[in-house]
């Protein structure tokens, strides 16, 4: 990992950081469309997961196009405390947190100073040699994810925020601890996108498209909900069967 951050140049390149930038800017209009109030939380909400689409592309143009450089890496990194840390906890303070006054904002502030902390922790763990199939930590687009698809999910069904509010305030801190946890993820990073796929996968992709276009807001919620169950479930897994190992050798 060491030698492939000191291939990192140190110019600036505009098209990775066309998409860092219209990452930013989705986390921003999310922002203001969520101080708007209630009416437009729901504009917020997909403009989380458009920024969320702008950061999985922005490194992946780079490396691509051989564009990889310290100033694009830190400026992700600012752009994501933004899009993924400020921004979804304002959504769901402003559709929600209101409600129960300074406990509101303190989960809010819970989530977003979580997901800081887990950036600033992955930033400084880049070279050391973990698996690289695993993160550790809910991962801070995944997070936004449940965070703006739950509040996507109760505008859809019409259910008012302040209704929830204490659920959504509890999602919110459960939420911001599992990306300060140990916990692993999958990765997904032994993914070869280059590589031939069985024709079943082309067919699971499309499918994926047409759930997602059918239904974003349950189907994205679902998708990330999952992914951030997986982690405690994968722990417990490997707690029992350390277990179990141990059971059988006395």
């Amino acid at each position: 990992m060491i030698q492939e951050n000191e291939t990192k140049h140190r110019g600036i390149y505009l098209l990775p950081n066309l998409f860092t930038t219209a990452g930013l800017f989705s986390g921003f209009y999310a922002i203001v469309a969520a101080m708007k109030g209630t009416g437009y939380i729901e504009y917020a909400c997909i403009a989380v997961f458009i920024a969320m689409l702008m950061d999985s592309l922005d490194g992946r143009v780079a490396r691509l196009t051989g564009t990889e450089s310290e100033f694009g890496a830190q400026y992700d990194s600012i752009s994501d405390v933004v899009c993924f840390g400020l921004t979804p906890a304002l959504v769901v303070y402003s559709w929600s947190l209101t409600e129960l006054g300074k406990l509101g904002w303190l989960a809010a502030f819970v989530y977003t100073a979580a997901t800081s902390l887990r950036l600033a922790r992955f930033n400084v763990q880049l070279d050391d040699n973990q698996d690289k199939r695993y993160f550790s930590g809910l991962p801070c687009t995944a997070a936004a994810g449940v965070i703006a698809g739950m509040v996507w999910v109760t505008v859809e069904f019409g259910v008012p925020g302040k209704i929830l509010s204490q659920v959504m305030a509890l999602m919110t801190v459960l939420i911001g601890v599992l990306q300060l946890s140990s916990i692993r993820y999958y990765s997904f990073k032994e993914v070869d996108l280059k590589g031939n796929v069985p024709f079943v996968a082309t067919i699971v992709v499309v499918l994926v498209y047409i759930l997602v276009a059918f239904d974003p807001p349950r189907v994205l919620f679902g998708v990330f909900f999952l992914y951030a169950l997986s982690g405690p479930i994968l722990w417990l897994k490997d707690k029992y069967y350390v277990q179990s190992t141990l059971d059988a050798g006395r």
